[in-house]
């Protein structure tokens, strides 16, 4: 199926200086339908509704998109770049339960739909471009276009998926099992996180992951 011919309206320009002009704008938008299209192939109307609904910003490594106490009011796709979201406990420990690289939405799903604080915090690991959209946006992309309700429901189940396995892994799997299916699903996080973060994101401490990868690279 043809890609939908769509133009990019001057209301559509987000709050930061895109320097490189319209093009990259254009090109992060076509990125987010092809990605739609590969779930469910989108008409022109649909895509238009795309792109009015969806705002792109350019986020620097080390800045939040979300701070605890924050309300969530973006859903966010990655364009380019990576994202890691965490949970500072009581002791100021952070536990990492999310990363985002391209083609991979983040947010606290709880606090967009709840519209209560987060305790969450979401921070950009590399320079990064992303798509946003509100939650009153994605509410009439819903109720205007169905089809859109079909595709964010398959990511809601996905997103539930990972969540389940995630949980019977902590219960039922070893650290080196974890750390060898992270490794199995996630081959393009690898060169792009540290051992620390993925250390964080399983659950144990960097030395013991240390001890894990030599104990693999023996094997």
């Amino acid at each position: 199926m043809s890609r939908p011919v769509i133009q990019i309206p001057d209301n559509s320009k987000p709050e930061i200086d895109w320097t490189t002009g319209a093009d990259q704008k254009t090109m992060a938008i076509h990125q987010l339908l092809d990605y739609f299209n590969s779930f469910l192939p989108l008409d022109e109307e649909e895509a238009s509704a795309v792109v009015n609904a969806f705002h792109p910003r350019r986020i620097k490594r080390r800045q939040f998109i979300l701070h605890e106490g924050d309300i969530c009011t973006h859903n966010t796709f990655v364009v380019e770049g990576c994202f890691r979201m965490y949970l500072i406990d009581e002791k100021g420990k952070e536990h990492n339960l999310q990363f985002a690289v391209e083609n991979w939405w983040i947010g606290d799903i709880g606090s967009f739909h709840t519209e209560q604080p987060s305790r969450l915090y979401i921070v950009a690991m590399e320079d990064s471009i992303v798509l946003q959209i509100r939650k009153g946006d994605q509410l009439r992309l819903f109720e205007d276009h169905p089809k859109f309700n079909r595709i964010f429901g398959v990511f809601t189940e996905n997103a539930l998926v990972a969540a389940q396995r995630r949980i019977l892994q902590n219960i039922s799997s070893t650290a080196e099992e974890r750390y060898l299916d992270f490794l199995d699903r996630y081959p393009q996080l690898f060169n792009r996180i540290s051992n620390v973060q993925i250390a964080s994101f399983l659950g144990v401490t960097p030395e013991f992951l240390s001890t894990i990868r030599k104990k693999i690279s023996r094997s």
